[in-house]
């Protein structure tokens, strides 16, 4: 049975570099798999954020006490650290800054094939989007002007809900589709190895 502790607080990168070459954490990246595949903290294991949600009970009893979460900005990997609390892991911590301040500080990173981070493909969309709208509806038709009406309301309602439904069909894409994804079983055999 796990103690219950307070939730710790995020940890900075160069708290957490430091950290790292004294300790054995657990590396936890939540980002999706052609993120992960593009830029990867070394040693860390990639569970992106829907599998750790379809499965928060099984994963959360396999960690260590000490985990550390990893995305692109802090965003997927502060909702990872909530659906952890809630199954009984109290030990995570989020990175502040995600993988590119790790780097910055001087961590040691994996780098594969380039792809653009998620959050920077959704705003190019929706701003191409609401660009086209507005020529559209200057020079076609006023009509368009309504397209950019409706990405502005998406937006609106992604923050509200801090989800993003135009990065899901983004990442049904064939650029950012990973190599391979890993699986449930993949993730508890990690896990197991680690502990």
């Amino acid at each position: 049975m796990r103690t219950v502790s307070p939730t710790l607080p995020p940890i900075g990168a160069d708290e957490f570099h430091r950290w790292v070459l004294n300790h054995d954490d657990l590396i936890i990246d939540v980002r999706e798999g052609s993120e992960f595949e593009t830029r990867h903290i070394r040693g860390s294991y990639h569970v992106p954020l829907h599998l750790l949600k379809e499965h928060t009970e099984e994963f959360a009893a396999q960690m260590a006490s000490r985990v550390v979460l990893v995305c692109q900005s802090g965003r997927r990997a502060e909702e990872a650290r909530k659906d952890l609390d809630a199954a009984g892991l109290t030990g995570a911590r989020v990175l502040t800054g995600g993988v590119a301040s790790y780097a910055a500080a001087g961590g040691d990173i994996v780098t594969g094939r380039s792809t653009w981070a998620m959050d920077r493909q959704v705003r190019m969309t929706a701003g191409s989007l609401v660009l086209a709208s507005a020529l559209a509806g200057r020079f076609i038709h006023p009509q368009f002007h309504l397209l950019a009406g409706v990405i502005g309301a998406g937006l609106a309602v992604s923050a509200a809900t801090n989800s993003c439904t135009l990065g899901r069909i983004l990442s049904w894409m064939r650029w950012n589709r990973p190599v391979s994804e890993p699986t449930k079983s993949d993730v508890l055999a990690q896990l197991a190895r680690h502990t």
